[in-house]
């Protein structure tokens, strides 16, 4: 659950190797130049200054970026990225006001880390607040942490019964989520209109979203277990089985209550839906 962090309300991935914290360069790209193409940004810095072009082919004093496995939405994902001495040599190359905070705001990563290998809850601590600063409400934070919780064990049983590969963990959950709401993850992305790479979808799920995702993974974990599913084919019927479950329960609610589940509401219309409704909630108080 530390593998997310925030600068100036920006999400940067993240992943621990070699005993330091390794990012995500397009994500520290987009937090400091707010770029809506963050990779063609880096690609277009990379031609202008050769030295940083070297540096990338491992041409300097300092380690070249690599591509590692970085949780994302689907399972992990190879991902470049780059250590704290490399993330301050980028920086030298983009124009920005944010520099120097940036530097701050590295470091004190870098000591978070150290106070999360103490004392594990702190990383679950830190996360609420992320989402909290981001403008979510304490329910649905609740329900995405739950939602974390539910994923892991999902993907440590599937580690336990043989399913080793990211490229298996992305078709598996896939399977979950036709089966639950109709849509790949990729296709409820485009539901949702979500288009930069830094969009996690459950991030922008509604409650009742998270709530059937959950519902169709926790399934997932049960029927897998209780069947002793084994390798990718027999997981692979268990994701649909358990898929299935919550897409049953889903199309059940959506005849009771006249309303689809599945929204195409992405997290800014949602906070400006929650505004609006507590300044309806105080005009309408006496």
């Amino acid at each position: 659950m530390s593998h997310l962090v925030l600068f100036e309300q920006k999400q940067v991935r993240r992943v621990w190797h070699g005993e330091a914290w390794w990012f995500v360069i397009v994500d520290i790209v987009a937090a400091l130049t707010d770029s809506a193409n963050p990779a063609g940004y880096l690609k277009d810095m990379r031609r202008r200054d050769a030295s940083l072009g070297a540096v990338f082919k491992g041409g300097g004093q300092i380690a070249p970026p690599l591509t590692l496995k970085v949780e994302t939405e689907g399972g992990s994902q190879k991902i470049l990225c780059w250590h704290t001495p490399g993330i301050l040599r980028l920086i030298q190359s983009i124009p920005s006001p944010k520099a120097e905070p940036f530097k701050r705001w590295l470091a004190q990563v870098g000591y978070e880390r150290l106070q999360e290998i103490e004392n594990p809850e702190i990383a679950a601590r830190r996360m609420k607040e992320i989402y909290r600063l981001k403008g979510y409400s304490g329910a649905w934070i609740e329900k995405r942490m739950r939602g974390i919780a539910v994923r892991d064990e999902l993907t440590d049983e599937w580690k336990k019964r043989g399913v080793k590969e990211d490229r298996d963990y992305a078709i598996l959950t896939a399977e979950i989520s036709k089966a639950t709401f109709g849509m790949t993850p990729s296709e409820y992305r485009e539901h949702k209109a979500l288009d930069r790479p830094t969009d996690n979808l459950r991030d922008h799920m509604t409650d009742l979203e998270l709530i059937f995702t959950m519902l169709g993974e926790a399934s997932t974990t049960e029927i897998a277990r209780n069947t002793d599913a084994q390798g990718f084919p027999q997981n692979k019927v268990a994701a649909r089985q358990g898929g299935k479950i919550a897409g049953n329960a889903r199309r059940e609610l959506e005849t009771k209550s006249g309303r689809r589940v599945s929204t195409r509401e992405n997290f800014k219309e949602l906070t400006e839906s929650q505004r609006r409704l507590r300044e309806k909630t105080k005009g309408d108080t006496p």
